[in-house]
C-alpha cells in the first residue's frame, strides 16, 4: 500500500480559511455585478459537502473491491515515485476530462452531476456542492488500474485534482497572466463551465490542465458576464431534493415514455434528448429540457 498524504483531510483548514477570506472580502468590497453569497445557497452547498463525504465512504466499499480485483488480475505494476506520481497525475486529470465532459453529455449522469450546477451563486461555497452518488465516476479510472497503478495512488491522484479545483469557484479572481490561463484551468475558465448561456453550456471540461479542452474543441474564453445555474433552475434547498430532482425528473419521463427506444433515450441520451416527432406531431417535452439558456431573471447553480 503506498503510503500517500489524505491531501482532501490535509486542506480542510485552507478551505476554511479561503471562505472566511472571500466572504469577507464581499462584506468590505461589495461587487453589484458578482452573484456573492446567499446564506441559504450557501449552507446548502456545505450540507451537500458533508453528505458527499457519508455517501462516498459507502460507495467506495464496493469501488475498491472493483479496483482491487482489476489490480490482482493485470500483470502490470507501476512504482510509486516522484516522476512516476507526476506521471500519474496527468493520466488521471486526462480521464478526469473525459469523466466530467460525459456526466454533461449522457443524462443519466448528469443526474449525479447537475448536483454541482445547481446554483445560481458562485463562490468557494459552491466547490463543496458535491453529488451523493458518485459511484458513476469510478469506471472512467479502471484503465489507470489495468496499467498497473495501486487503487491508493488512483485515489490520492483523483484527491488533488478535487483538491486544485477548489479555488476557481470565485468571481474575486479575474484572468490570470496568459501562460497560465493558457495551460490551467483557473476562475475565469471555471465560470465559463458553470455559466448557462447557450454559448457557455458544455464548456471546460477541465480538471487540472485546460489544454484538453483546446485539444479537443470544448474550450471557450470567458468574454460576457456568466449567468450561473441551470437552464431550468430548482426552486429548493432541501438538500435531499438538491441530491435526487433528476433521477426524479428521468423517472417520470421513463414512466410517460411510449416504448423501450424512447426509454433508453430518456436515460442515456443527452439531458435534452427528444424522441423523433412523429410526421405532423410535435415531441413530448422532457422534464429536463433541452440545454438551451434560459431568460436571466428565473437563473440560479452536480464532478
Amino acid at each position: 500500500m503506498p503510503n500517500l498524504p489524505d491531501v482532501v483531510l490535509w486542506s480542510i483548514p485552507a478551505f476554511v480559511l479561503l471562505t472566511v477570506v472571500e466572504l469577507v472580502s464581499y462584506r468590505i468590497h461589495p461587487d453589484e455585478d458578482a452573484a456573492g453569497y446567499e446564506t441559504k445557497d450557501a449552507v446548502t452547498s456545505l450540507g451537500m459537502g458533508i453528505g458527499s463525504l457519508v455517501f462516498d465512504f459507502l460507495w467506495k466499499i464496493p469501488i475498491a473491491l472493483i479496483y482491487a480485483a482489476v489490480y490482482e488480475l493485470t500483470p502490470l505494476r507501476v512504482p510509486v515515485l516522484w516522476w512516476t506520481v507526476l506521471l500519474m497525475l496527468l493520466v488521471q486529470d486526462f480521464l478526469y476530462y473525459w469523466q466530467h465532459r460525459g456526466h454533461h453529455v449522457i443524462r443519466i449522469l448528469w443526474a449525479c452531476h447537475v448536483v454541482h450546477h445547481s446554483s445560481r451563486k458562485f463562490n468557494l461555497t459552491t466547490a463543496l456542492r458535491q453529488p451523493w452518488t458518485s459511484w458513476t465516476s469510478w469506471p472512467f479510472y479502471l484503465p489507470m488500474i489495468a496499467l498497473g497503478v495501486h487503487p491508493a495512488a488512483v485515489a490520492f491522484c483523483y484527491s488533488v485534482n478535487l483538491v486544485y479545483q477548489f479555488w476557481i469557484h470565485t468571481e474575486r479572481i479575474g484572468k490570470l497572466p496568459r501562460p497560465v490561463e493558457f495551460v490551467f484551468n483557473t476562475p475565469s475558465h471555471h465560470r465559463v463551465h458553470h455559466a448557462s448561456q447557450g454559448g457557455y453550456l458544455d464548456r471546460n471540461f477541465a480538471g487540472i490542465l485546460i489544454v484538453w479542452d483546446r485539444m479537443f474543441g470544448s474550450w471557450v474564453g470567458e468574454t460576457d458576464k456568466p449567468v450561473f445555474g441551470l437552464t431550468k433552475n430548482i426552486s429548493t434547498y432541501n438538500p435531499l431534493r438538491v441530491a435526487t430532482h433528476e433521477y426524479a425528473a428521468i423517472a417520470r419521463d421513463v414512466r410517460a415514455a411510449s416504448g423501450w427506444r424512447e426509454r433508453a433515450g430518456r436515460v442515456f441520451g443527452g439531458p435534452g434528448w427528444q424522441p423523433a416527432p412523429a410526421p405532423g406531431t410535435a415531441p413530448a417535452p422532457a422534464s429536463t429540457p433541452a440545454p438551451e439558456a434560459a431568460p436571466a431573471p428565473e437563473r440560479e447553480t452536480a464532478a
